[in-house]
């Protein structure tokens, strides 16, 4: 069965190899073409091709003519001339697949035809790299090419300011990282202003390493994470305060939904135990925000009915099951607010502002593609999540590398003995060696046995990139020995040095079988370059990490029969095929691991458009009244359904809580009364509380100005936004962690975190509109608008850690800026309705 499997894919690929040899044929047909025209002509056939595209002529029809431009441009410019397989590894790219080509096939250049055809559009390419290095590298190197046929190159790198960033963005080409461009798409998500984003829409990336990238690094998440200052502090002071409020003097309670209210007198009291104007303040939403938690912890929150106290920490109960839920905690500093209460110690607020991984950051571009020396053994990942095909294009010269069956000794230290003989025996013939290590400990012990040796050598672990490309591109020549960590020097070629090829070229020695057979196949594919003689071997034991997990008991009892002594090795295509078994079992068993996250990722991701989509909204509306309209209409309706619900009569409807409810949020005291909406049917209460908030709402406009209350709207929003966003993604983060729990109860614990998911989801949209509701009624508009960040960020992917600077510069009266221009400090509006008012207030 699986004979015929591998048939079917390997017939498949010779088709696909085929149409792609039909359409190097036309590109080639265009050579004396272009070989005829001046420099000046050939440039000018990228405005030429622009002209057709703008008219409606495809890229598929214009690629062969202009991967002939590029041709042509690149044996002018860089003195390289793409081979065929190298067009076809392009064809393939601009089709949205992966190109897999082996080490030395000249990847780089490769690129250059998709990434100039696809740029032709002005809609930006995005050419993808594993570190700065290489980004930096290529964008010099192939950014001549792209410059002499009149397309610009910007390059993305960390610590850019946002106007750098910008401008390497609005370039046709940009370089970059996969984690900058990531990292760039969260801030972007995050600005105050729409003229902070420095990202276009996603149109199309070409993924160098995409294996890397897209299965190694899938897992990862993208993290830019806050501090909030004082919060902990904020929580005690809160409740200190709130212990000495009165019921129905300072709140009221509502024992059926649990909703507490501060009323006017209560309000009254924080602002002067605050010591502060106006608690509605925009300055002072964390304090109300603190206020209001410490009030529910207090008033709602029972001890030992809704949680209990176990050792030092506040443990939710279950109201259904009476379980106690370790792990879980109440969102929206809830649980700090209980904490603060019990006298415990009040837990920091974990803040992440924005997360996403790179399995659904690449998967937002319009078209995607990528290359590598190694993708068919995880074809199908590529299928199934991102929808591209793999198509192995064909060596320019064939490989004559030897690669020699696996050498398996009975223990660690002996594996390694004569790993160092090997490699010591080598070194005095003269013969370059590469040795692969899985983990830097290993690197470390190699190099140990080679000074006992006296066997100069260099050490590769993957810290310092630009040394890293150096090491590797003289790793070739003669004599010389480097221990590298199987993906250090990735994207950098090998070339062998005078007279090494007599020596019979590169060998490479791997210590150790990955779990991953990419890893060992890229490992290998570093020898026998463009038809390079070579060799590679891999030497094993039995007390190998995957020799133990799979099956290693029954071969080291034979050779154990056998007699066979520690230094004396089992070569043999048998063993060889076992140990890809094993690889095989562990690579699904990955596969399945990282779909799995995926779909639990696919909860977030459906959440995260709807949010994003909403706040972009925001920024890029001049008038949100209508939005903020609404929300107050969603709020008041949510308030009349919970309080005059249908399933009971109107005499048992309590209107004293729905009034309290409105007071609190949307209406003053003196607006609206019992008696007022006694008697009436729901819809009545709803059009009569609509029309007193219209009021409000018009006499507001009217005081502030429609300009200012527009603004002020905007602030109130984005504020609520994040804000809520932020504890939703802590709350969901939560969730999951716990969820696998559920299969305990035979539940899916898939189809519960949807379920759930779908419930916070709602909840947090419905406490947005509250607030939102809330403070453009009740706040006053002094020296409040300024937008503001909820937090301060800092980008964290793996242990790697960057302070994110989002500040709007300030902007100083030295500058002389006219009135009408807009304002320096980025906001994107005009001076004189910007910082211009403030000073005119002055």
């Amino acid at each position: 069965m699986i004979g015929l499997l591998k048939k079917v894919i390997g017939d498949t690929n010779q088709r696909t190899v085929k149409k792609l040899q039909k359409t190097v044929d036309d590109i080639e047909s265009y050579a004396d073409e272009m070989n005829r025209l001046s420099d000046k002509n050939l440039q000018e056939k990228t405005e030429a091709f622009k002209e057709r595209f703008q008219n409606g002529e495809s890229l598929d029809k214009l690629l062969p003519e202009a991967y002939a431009v590029v041709r042509e441009a690149a044996t002018r410019v860089l003195g390289l001339t793409p081979f065929r397989v190298q067009l076809m590894g392009a064809i393939a790219l601009h089709q949205g697949d992966i190109a897999e080509m082996k080490t030395g096939e000249g990847k780089t250049l490769v690129a250059t035809m998709p990434v100039y055809l696809n740029a032709l559009t002005g809609k930006g390419v995005h050419v993808v790299t594993v570190n700065d290095y290489l980004a930096g590298r290529d964008s010099e190197t192939m950014g001549e090419l792209y410059r002499f046929l009149g397309l610009t190159v910007g390059l993305n790198q960390k610590g850019m300011s946002k106007e750098e960033k910008k401008e390497a963005y609005q370039a046709d080409i940009t370089y970059g990282t996969n984690n900058e461009f990531g990292f760039d798409y969260l801030r972007d998500n995050m600005v105050l202003y729409k003229e902070q984003m420095v990202q276009r829409p996603l149109h199309f990336a070409v993924v160098d390493e995409v294996d890397s990238i897209l299965v190694d690094e899938a897992r990862t998440p993208l993290i830019i994470s806050g501090s909030v200052e004082q919060s902990t502090k904020l929580y005690m002071a809160a409740d200190a305060f709130v212990r000495r409020l009165k019921l129905d003097e300072d709140y009221t309670y509502d024992e059926k939904t649990k909703n507490v209210q501060m009323t006017e007198e209560g309000v009254n009291k924080a602002e002067q135990a605050f010591q502060i104007d106006n608690l509605f303040d925009q300055k002072h939403v964390q304090l109300i925000h603190h206020i209001n938690q410490a009030l529910k912890a207090h008033v709602s929150m029972h001890r030992d009915s809704d949680y209990v106290v176990e050792e030092g920490q506040v443990v939710i109960v279950d109201q259904f099951t009476g379980r106690l839920m370790k792990g879980r905690r109440y969102s929206d500093g809830l649980h700090q607010a209980i904490e603060a209460k019990e006298g415990l110690q009040v837990q920091k607020e974990s803040m992440t502002l924005a997360s996403i991984t790179f399995q659904n950051y690449f998967r937002m571009y319009e078209k995607l593609a990528g290359m590598t020396g190694t993708a068919k053994t995880e074809e199908e990942e590529f299928r199934n999540i991102y929808g591209m095909n793999v198509t192995a294009i064909p060596t320019n010269k064939p490989i004559i590398r030897d690669d020699k069956p696996d050498l398996i000794y009975k223990t660690r230290e002996a594996k390694f003995r004569a790993a160092a003989d090997k490699i010591e025996e080598l070194y005095k013939k003269g013969q370059p060696v590469l040795v692969g290590t899985v983990s830097v400990d290993t690197s470390e012990l190699v190099s140990r046995l080679l000074k006992k040796r006296k066997v100069p050598h260099n050490v590769l672990n993957a810290k310092n990139h630009e040394n890293e490309a150096k090491i590797i591109e003289d790793a070739g020549q003669k004599g010389v020995v480097t221990i590298a960590t199987n993906m250090a020097g990735r994207g950098t070629d090998i070339k062998l040095g005078e007279g090494v090829i007599d020596l019979g070229g590169l060998y490479v020695i791997g210590t150790e079988r990955h779990e991953s057979r990419r890893i060992d196949n890229q490992l290998r594919g570093r020898s026998g370059r463009q038809g390079d003689p070579g060799a590679s071997q891999f030497y094993l034991s039995m007390e190998d990490e995957l020799m133990r997990r799979f099956g290693s008991e029954n071969m080291r009892g034979m050779m154990e029969r056998l007699g066979m002594e520690d230094d004396q090795p089992i070569e043999s295509k048998l063993v060889s095929r076992a140990v890809e078994q094993a690889q095989k079992r562990v690579e699904g068993h990955n596969f399945d691991a990282r779909k799995q996250i995926l779909q639990y990722d696919d909860v977030m991701r459906e959440q995260r458009d709807i949010i994003y989509a909403q706040r972009m909204e925001v920024l890029e509306s001049d008038n949100l009244s209508n939005i903020v309209k609404n929300m107050m209409k969603s709020v008041v309706e949510r308030a009349v359904k919970l309080y005059t619900p249908e399933e009971s009569v109107p005499e048992d409807w309590d209107l004293d809580s729905l009034v309290n409810y409105l007071r609190g949020t949307v209406l003053d005291a003196d607006d609206i009364e019992v008696k007022d909406i006694k008697g009436l049917e729901p819809e009545e209460i709803i059009e009569l509380v609509l029309e007193k908030i219209n009021e409000r709402y018009a006499a507001k406009e009217e005081e502030l100005t429609p300009d200012t209350m527009r603004e002020f709207e905007k602030v109130i929003m984005l504020r609520a936004v994040d804000r809520k966003w932020m504890n939703h993604i802590d709350q969901m983060d939560q969730l999951r962690q716990g969820i696998h729990l559920r299969a305990y109860g035979q539940n899916d614990p898939l189809r519960e975190y949807k379920f759930e998911g779908f419930n916070m989801f709602e909840d947090m949209i419905a406490s947005i509109e509250e607030e939102v509701a809330t403070y453009v009624m009740k706040a006053q508009v002094r020296n409040n608008l300024e937008r503001q960040e909820v937090a301060e960020g800092k980008a964290v992917h793996g242990n790697n850690t960057e302070r994110q600077d989002q500040k709007r510069r300030p902007v100083r009266k030295t500058e002389n800026v006219g009135r009408n221009q807009p304002c320096p400090c980025g906001s994107g509006k005009k001076y004189k309705h910007c910082h211009g008012r403030q000073e005119a207030a002055q």
